[in-house]
């Protein structure tokens, strides 16, 4: 028998309503075609005097576009990293047990031992000096090259101190200063060092190599290998 009452109707349309959608497992995702269903209820309860631009309705199919291929953007980009990852895990690998000329102003020096450097000058210069110094900032030795052309200038300290007696072992500060006339400036010093282990990075952190001593290099300081 049909319902004379179209309130009761209405109240038991809400009721099966309500249960049915307390029944559905709730969702946060936005497929594509709840959004489209939204999009068109938009359009057809837009405001007639303030209808939507045909800009603004591409604007936001454009936005839903890239929202949907941001995941897929994702995926590629994390297979990619592991790739490059894995690649630069093997490139570090190889360098264990090598010694290498950093992008770095510190240097070690063990007891007994030497530390080399190079300077990589881009033109010619009237005068090439190295200076060497403690934790505490005092110069321990200078090393005159005298004048240098450009190109790769390598040097060596003995690890004897300005008054010709061995130097403490442990860490150094290098600087190499140029002149070139009246100019006089500070340049890339590039310091010997040797890899004895690698670190591998977690959370999208670098790899990181172990160096003699208490220090460490990322891998993109590396400027050749002796």
């Amino acid at each position: 028998m049909d319902s004379i009452n179209g309130f009761e109707d209405l109240g038991s349309l809400g009721i099966a309503t309500r249960r049915e959608s307390q029944s559905a497992a709730p969702s946060d995702e936005l497929g594509q075609e709840q959004f489209l269903k939204l999009m068109i209820a938009q359009f057809r309860n837009q405001d007639p005097m303030e209808p939507m631009s045909n800009g603004e309705f591409l604007s936001q199919l454009a936005q839903f576009g890239t929202v949907s291929g941001i995941g897929e953007l994702q995926d590629s980009f994390s297979g990619l990293s592991e790739s490059i990852h894995s690649d630069q895990a093997l490139q570090a690998a190889g360098l264990v047990g090598h010694q290498v000329l950093a992008r770095t102003d510190r240097g070690y020096l063990a007891d007994g031992g030497t530390l080399n450097g190079a300077v990589n000058l881009s033109a010619g210069a009237s005068g090439v000096s190295v200076e060497i110094t403690d934790r505490t900032g005092e110069l321990v030795r200078r090393l005159d090259l005298g004048a240098r052309g450009s190109g790769l200038t390598q040097w060596q300290w003995d690890g004897m101190n300005s008054d010709g007696e061995p130097a403490a072992p442990g860490d150094y500060r290098v600087a190499t200063i140029v002149s070139r006339g009246n100019q006089v400036e500070n340049a890339q010093t590039l310091v010997g060092a040797t890899i004895e282990s690698v670190t591998l990075g977690r959370n999208g952190q670098g790899l990181t190599l172990n160096i003699a001593g208490e220090g460490s290099l990322r891998l993109s300081e590396v400027d050749r290998i002796l």
